[in-house]
């Protein structure tokens, strides 16, 4: 496997670090860690604005040895673990860096921290993390927690559901993990705006067919998943849960103590985001253990 660690010496950074280093990756393996210098960006002296710091140049010196003393760093501890590490500093923008270096280096799998050091950062998740996300050729694990731990899979049935189990079935750093395969029933409220009151029963009668439907579908999705994933050496049972995807993921994942969630990026229904699902997203952005999302 070709691994892609992003740091930029965050205490995120340092959790997407020991995550990496605690998995037994396989034989051959090779680790590339990256950090992306960010230039300071000046303000241009004009009339009305006053100008920049007179020390950017300093400051990036600063950032300079910094960075690269964490790369320094990150590949000691990594080094211990007897793969193969090799470091690489960027310059740019930290997404942009990162996915161009996933390219070119032919990553498998790109991890990193959840939050860095940027400036703007929001609530629940760094700008960067979620950039990288969107735009990355390959899987991409936030880390939040520096062990993998029980690991919860979403599966829908999507092609994108298809290529997660397939990953799984065939990465070692995960079969010693006992794994949860859950699928959701999402089946929205009868519609009976405009219906006439004859009508009301066979609506509701429709209904709960669709319902039904929908439980027998995500119980079949769930049995398959599970039943694969123990063919191929996991501990894996099926789980099934009825509402908001989303929601009941993160319920799911909370109730088992999960430390990975694994899901693909878009699903079978729903209107899709421009680069990432609504589940995916929502997933991400407000899970509190590691989320692995699938192209």
């Amino acid at each position: 496997m070709r691994i892609l660690l992003a740091t930029d010496g965050s205490e995120s950074a340092a959790v997407a670090r020991d995550l990496t280093a605690s998995l037994p990756w396989p034989d051959g393996s090779a680790i590339r860690v990256v950090a992306v210098v960010e230039r300071p960006v000046g303000v241009i002296p004009t009339p009305w604005l006053a100008p920049g710091p007179a020390n950017l140049g300093e400051l990036y010196d600063d950032l300079v040895r910094s960075i690269t003393a964490a790369l320094e760093a990150v590949e000691r501890d990594l080094r211990r673990q007897g793969v193969t590490v090799d470091s690489v500093r960027r310059e740019g923008r930290a997404a942009t860096g990162i996915v161009d270096e996933a390219r070119a280096f032919g990553a498998d799998l790109v991890i990193l921290g959840s939050r860095g050091h940027g400036p703007i950062a929001s609530m629940l998740i760094g700008s960067t993390s979620s950039e990288v996300v969107d735009h990355a050729p390959c899987p991409v694990l936030v880390a939040r927690r520096a062990a993998i731990g029980p690991i919860l899979i979403a599966d829908d049935g999507s092609p994108v559901s298809e290529r997660a189990m397939q990953l799984l079935e065939s990465w070692s750093p995960f079969a010693d993990e006992p794994c949860g395969v859950l699928s959701v029933a999402e089946v929205a409220g009868p519609w009976i705006v405009g219906v006439a009151p004859t009508m009301y029963d066979d609506v509701l009668a429709a209904h709960a067919a669709d319902v039904e439907a929908a439980r027998e579908q995500a119980t079949a999705i769930a049995s398959a998943g599970a039943e694969r994933l123990r063919k191929a050496g996991f501990r894996a049972e099926a789980i099934t849960a009825e509402g908001d995807a989303a929601h009941r993921i993160l319920e799911a994942a909370k109730a088992r103590g999960s430390g990975l969630i694994v899901l693909g990026s878009r699903g079978r229904t729903g209107i899709v985001r421009a680069m990432l699902g609504s589940v995916a997203r929502n997933v991400l952005l407000h899970a509190d253990c590691s989320v692995m999302i699938v192209r």
